[in-house]
């Protein structure tokens, strides 16, 4: 049946602000970037580690969607790190502000929180 995640669509308020901040921040692959006249809308798919994982979407007039504190819907996006104290000090010094690192109370592995341009909830979790 389900064989694995294939991508995960983000729209953002401001397409370029974002475009810098998953491409020269998170620092994710652009693969191919389009924009589609009818719609108003630029679309960009990035790849981590040369896998095509986030379908970045611009429109005219977003509606707000409420993210915290625990509104229905999907959470938060997580990305697995292999060391959490040397990438926060890497978005740290790249203006990114992070939660304080906690454990996850079942498994031990440390984890943190940070926000997209758009205050997506981002999570980096050590494996």
């Amino acid at each position: 049946m389900l064989k694995g995640i294939h991508h995960i669509a983000i729209i953002c308020s401001d397409y370029e602000k974002s475009k810098h901040f998953y491409t020269e921040i998170l620092g994710l692959e652009p693969i191919q970037e389009v924009y589609r006249e009818e719609r108003q809308s630029y679309k960009l798919d990035l790849a981590l580690n040369g896998q095509y994982v986030i379908e970045l979407f611009s429109f005219p007039n977003t509606p707000l969607r409420p993210s915290r504190p625990e509104a229905r819907g999907l959470r938060h996006l997580a990305f697995q790190v292999d060391d959490l104290d040397a990438v926060v000090k890497e978005l740290n010094a790249k203006s990114v502000i992070t939660e304080p690192i906690r454990v996850d109370e079942f498994t031990g592995k440390r984890f943190t929180f940070f926000e997209d341009p758009d205050q997506l909830p981002l999570e980096l979790y050590e494996i």
